[in-house]
């Protein structure tokens, strides 16, 4: 079998997909099924692809070329399997100097409905998909002219909380845009990362898995945004609170990860605790918080809670999801509020120190001001620049931690600002950015 030169990848005809006229959930769009003998294929490569039409919150259409590729990745257990990333662009142009910033959003549901290749498209019925809110500063980030890819980034089965496979995901959705040619990228083309909150926690471990999982793609640098830190803590933390939903959503998608784990909930949850599980397979997250607020997970098992999670096969889940113990070769920015209500300022101090102890390039950013969702708009103007200065070559601000009242406090962060409200009423009118 021939090898292409420059990507290293066996050669696989991608077959373009008609484009669709509505969006359609995953589990009944025939371009989200694999192609037979997809497993030959190298990881990265395209096996089929199409035009769609992206839409703010699935009805305010946006002046932005769009096309949607199903390319060739592996899940944890480095089995085959495919997944789904959107690619952004400028409406009919091609930059002079292309940079591809990967975008891991906050899918942070176990549902397909909040994949953004779905909740992003026109038609999309997904009210409550974190995608959606964070779609304005995808399009304000575009304004840059750089391509975005906004990965699937669970794989195909909802595998949130999964340790690594959003690296995987992550990564071969870069090698697949790389490779699509209406792009005009190569592999010599320089490569951000970025997410927020369950997206940020994709991006950690996309920026630990490159250096040994994708080392050809030049990464720059990787922009992580309260990235969890510790998901066994904020499990924890979170039971019995407003944002109750998201741990019985992060058990959801673990127990579908970890065979081991699956049987223990089955052994000690109650009838009335699994069906609660399952009931959040078709919600997205903010309906699942909504529904869950104050659930307490102790009421629907047979032993303590505290029991419960100290099992072994429980305690060995725990410490292979957590980030930070593997020392990223890129430098990295990271983001905190300070009195973040959903992600705890310990946990990411956690993160960033073992980084740091292993020997990783981290700015590390503590905002005293913000909470967890005003940080993220907060800080996009800042963090935009960071990323833009890595694509340019810039000399990369000292490794360390830094306090600061506002990561929105200097005079350019303002005038971004009122950027990106522009950028957003652009988005809203449905006007071409």
């Amino acid at each position: 079998m021939s090898v292409d030169r420059e990507t290293g990848s066996a050669p696989w005809q991608s077959e373009e997909s008609p484009r669709p006229r509505r969006a359609i959930l995953p589990a009944d769009d025939a371009f989200y099924t694999a192609p037979e003998g997809f497993e030959t294929a190298e990881p990265g490569t395209v096996l089929r692809h199409r035009e769609v039409e992206v839409a703010l919150y699935g009805s305010i259409p946006q002046q932005v070329d769009a096309w949607q590729l199903l390319y060739r990745t592996n899940d944890l257990h480095d089995n085959p399997q495919v997944s789904v990333t959107t690619i952004l662009m400028q409406r009919g142009s091609v930059a002079e100097a292309p940079r591809l910033l990967s975008y891991q959003c906050a899918i942070d549901a176990v549902s397909s409905v909040c994949f953004p290749s779905y909740a992003l498209q026109r038609g999309a019925k997904a009210w409550g998909a974190v995608p959606q809110f964070e779609f304005v500063l995808v399009l304000h980030a575009l304004r840059r002219g750089w391509v975005i890819s906004l990965p699937d980034h669970e794989g195909p089965d909802g595998h949130w909380g999964s340790p690594r496979e959003p690296g995987y995901c992550t990564l071969d959705a870069v090698r697949a845009s790389l490779r699509f040619a209406p792009l005009g990228l190569s592999y010599d083309t320089p490569v951000g990362l970025w997410g927020y909150s369950g997206g940020g926690l994709a991006t950690s471990w996309a920026a630990e898995m490159a250096e040994t999982y994708a080392p050809e793609i030049d990464i720059v640098g990787a922009a992580l945004g309260s990235p969890v830190g510790d998901p066994a803590s904020a499990f924890m933390r979170l039971n019995a609170t407003l944002h109750a939903g998201l741990p019985t959503l992060v058990v959801e998608g673990l127990r579908r990860t970890y065979p081991d784990l699956d049987r223990v909930v089955r052994e000690h949850v109650n009838a009335e605790g699994l069906a609660l599980l399952d009931s959040v397979d078709d919600l997205t997250t903010v309906a699942a918080v909504r529904k869950l607020a104050r659930h307490d997970l102790d009421r629907y098992i047979d032993i303590p809670l505290a029991d419960l999670l100290a099992k072994p096969e429980i305690l060995d889940v725990f410490e292979e999801i957590q980030p930070g113990r593997i020392a990223p070769a890129v430098p990295m920015l990271v983001v905190q509020a300070v009195h973040d209500q959903i992600i705890a300022i310990d946990d990411v101090d956690g993160q960033v120190d073992r980084y740091l102890d292993n020997g990783a390039h981290v700015t590390y950013l503590r905002d005293r001001l913000s909470e967890h969702l005003s940080l993220h708009p907060l800080s996009a103007p800042l963090t935009l620049d960071w990323l833009q200065d890595r694509f340019d070559g810039q000399p990369v601000p000292p490794s360390g931690i830094t306090t600061v009242w506002s990561t929105a406090s200097s005079f350019g962060a303002v005038r971004d600002l009122f950027a990106l409200a522009w950028s957003t009423t652009l988005a809203l009118l449905g006007r071409q950015l």
